[in-house]
């Protein structure tokens, strides 16, 4: 899921220029301005985690915690004591 920053370009050079920006400089900084919303967007997507990392991860935690209670168990057979 991903939520998208709203960003009126028109809106935002119409008011550079009511401040006294020449239009073509801010219809210039409008759209870079736009351009870096743009790449935060995709930053943002691309640390997503999708199901199948998700799926993959959970694999991995299974795998170590049988690996690890087969340490537990060995240690606790072999240890002076142990059954």
């Amino acid at each position: 899921m991903s939520t998208t920053i709203p960003f009126d370009t028109l809106a935002f050079a119409k008011e550079q220029e009511g401040a006294g920006v020449p239009p073509a400089q801010a219809e210039a900084q409008a759209k870079a301005l736009s351009g870096v919303f743009q790449k935060i967007e995709e930053a943002r997507a691309n640390d997503l985690a999708t199901k199948q990392d998700l799926a993959e991860l959970e694999i991995r935690l299974i795998k170590w915690m049988i690996g690890t209670s087969g340490v537990i168990v060995a240690l606790v057979k072999f240890l002076p004591g142990g059954h």
